[in-house]
């Protein structure tokens, strides 16, 4: 029974890298601070401990 459960935290944590990933690209291109500001939040809402800081 566990390794259901197992499977699908490993394909959420799989999909989180992924959109992470397309998300720190994006703040990586965003022209101003209120873009970069958003983006942030939505990466947030994936990962609350995320940092782009670079």
């Amino acid at each position: 029974m566990g390794s259901v459960e197992r499977t699908r935290e490993l394909r959420r944590r799989r999909s989180r890298k992924v959109k992470l990933k397309k998300l720190r690209e994006r703040y990586a291109k965003a022209a101003n601070e209120t873009d970069k500001a958003l983006i942030l939040a939505q990466a947030r809402r994936v990962s609350p401990l995320v940092s782009f800081d670079e």
